[in-house]
């Protein structure tokens, strides 16, 4: 699908609005980007996480967590990440450079945590042991872990502001590239 938008002001709108429509339709590619992260030993660690908001205006992404997760310690160490989107429907490759902050308490994170409580998700934040922890060999995964701490739950949002986005659009006739930071907009070579 050759989408071939001319103007980079109807490109960058065109983003957003994918990212938008992502978090609401769980079978666009978006949905689920990969967050790439620097580890606390100067390796890399990418893993598939969940778009659950976009606020175009501030340019944010945000993400539900646990707390406990080894992103959580990776990104409060260093906050610069990259989120990876293809798209195969629209041809298009998003790498955004974020800029990441956690919020695991407050109004915003209790609000949130309300709405996921409501859901089937909400056993991810609940179980007594951090997300890869080793299980000892005759050891079961919980199968209900909201029975056993009801109360207790290791919700977080990541949020995670894009500081630049490499566009990428593979078209039948020809290739597009372009960077965006902030306003600016600059064509490369694809």
């Amino acid at each position: 699908m050759d989408t071939f938008l001319e103007a980079p002001e109807d490109i960058r709108q065109q983003i957003w609005k994918e990212l938008g429509r992502a978090v609401h339709d769980r079978h666009h590619a978006w949905r689920t980007p990969v967050l790439a992260t620097a580890t606390l030993d100067a390796g890399v660690n990418a893993r598939t996480v969940v778009l659950r908001r976009v606020e175009a205006e501030q340019s944010i992404l945000e993400i539900y967590t646990d707390q406990r997760s080894a992103k959580v310690g990776e990104l409060r160490a260093q906050p610069r990440a990259s989120l990876v989107f293809w798209s195969s429907r629209l041809h298009w490759q998003l790498r955004a450079q974020v800029d990441c902050r956690i919020q695991s308490e407050g109004a915003e994170v209790a609000s949130r945590w309300q709405a996921v409580r409501q859901t089937k998700s909400a056993g991810d934040y609940m179980t007594p042991l951090a997300p890869g922890t080793a299980l000892a060999k005759n050891q079961d995964v919980i199968a209900d872990p909201v029975a056993q701490v009801p109360d207790e739950n290791h919700f977080a949002i990541l949020q995670a502001r894009v500081v630049e986005i490499d566009w990428l659009e593979l078209g039948r006739s020809q290739h597009r590239r372009a960077r965006l930071v902030g306003e600016s907009w600059q064509w490369l070579t694809p």
